[in-house]
């Protein structure tokens, strides 16, 4: 205990405070184990950050959420807002800042840094490899992360920790307790091909069947970086008179999710619900709030791994489930050196809890 020290940056800290209120609980200390540090930025852009206490053999949790787009900053006058290429890089300042000091470090970045840019299909950059090499040459000594686009850019670090944990169980519980439905007539439905297994996962929980939709896509066309999407034509058992729960890992756009919905809704669906690790909403919420209104879909759970801001969270149709524990319990278990076993796969514990209710 006396060697487990977290640095939080800026843009993880509403959750970086609830972690350590829940490690101080787990090794019964009043004391905090949050190191203070300063992030400097000079006026024209460059940055630094100062570590303000020893972290000298000290087992080191940095914190980081590299999709918060609310952190800021003034540039030449102006105000800048943070990218996931700055928050990256203060996450290899902290590092630095270190200068080797520490027993070990680790990282843990809910949000995996470009993890969409997980493959090369032409002349392009292979940015998230590259940044999970950057902290393993910076002797990082495990890198956690939670529902990874693709889980095989741990290949990119054979040597370093790669951990990559689910919320599912954070969410479940959550929406068991939410929800006041018929449990026994859910459907699990994967949006794309790419979140199958992960649907499959939710549907094992609940012993239920998955469905699927496939997106048709204009190959002539590209639009921000993508083909767009033409169809979504779904693949799967009836949905006439089901419980639905649509399973993803972020939503970005949201534009696909509403389609979906759309269609399960047209296809005689009762209840829509819409579930994603991460909720980005890049485009804003508008689209959702009109979605609510003609009733296309019931709610949206996701989680506060990575930034939602106030007017999303204060919606009534979407609910913000709270992952700190389960971060807690990570960081325990990784300094007591204890298995990560049961957290990686903690779907017997759900499993059993839902086929009480059920």
């Amino acid at each position: 205990m006396d060697d487990l020290k977290l640095i939080v940056l800026s843009n993880f800290s509403e959750v970086g405070k609830k972690v350590d209120e829940h490690l101080k609980k787990i090794y019964n200390v009043n004391t905090s184990f949050i190191v203070p540090i300063e992030e400097v930025r000079f006026s024209n852009g460059e940055g630094k950050i100062v570590i303000k206490d020893s972290i000298r053999d000290k087992d080191v949790f940095i914190l980081s959420d590299i999709g918060n787009y609310s952190c800021t900053y003034n540039m030449f006058g102006f105000e800048n807002h943070k990218s996931c290429d700055d928050h990256f890089q203060d996450i290899k300042r902290v590092i630095y800042a270190i200068k080797g000091q520490a027993s070990q470090i680790h990282v843990i970045t809910p949000l995996l840094y470009e993890s969409r840019q997980h493959r090369r299909k032409a002349r392009e950059s292979l940015d998230c490899a590259l940044g999970l090499q950057d902290l393993a040459r910076l002797n990082v000594k495990n890198i956690i992360t939670f529902d990874a686009h693709d889980v095989g850019m741990q290949n990119a670090v054979p040597l370093t920790s790669f951990e990559n944990f689910y919320p599912t169980m954070t969410i479940l519980n959550e929406f068991v307790k939410s929800e006041d439905i018929d449990l026994r007539n859910m459907l699990i439905v994967s949006p794309d091909t790419g979140a199958v297994d992960r649907a499959r996962l939710y549907a094992d929980i609940f012993s239920t069947n998955v469905g699927m939709f496939y997106k048709r896509r204009d190959l002539t066309k590209i639009v921000n970086g993508k083909n767009p999407i033409i169809e979504h034509k779904y693949i799967g058992e009836d949905v006439n008179g089901k419980n639905i729960m649509v399973v993803d890992d972020m939503i970005a756009s949201g534009d696909s999710m509403i389609d979906v919905a759309t269609s399960l809704k047209k296809l005689g669906a009762n209840k829509v619900y819409l579930t994603a690790t991460f909720a980005l909403f890049t485009n804003g919420i508008s689209k959702f709030k009109e979605a609510y209104e003609k009733g296309i879909f019931d709610r949206v759970y996701s989680t506060n791994l990575s930034y939602v801001n106030d007017e999303i969270s204060n919606e009534k149709w979407f609910v913000k489930v709270d992952c700190s524990k389960q971060i807690a319990k990570i960081i325990e278990h990784l300094n007591k050196k204890l298995p990560l076993t049961e957290l990686l796969d903690d779907r017997k514990k759900i499993t059993k809890n839902i086929q009480k209710i059920i």
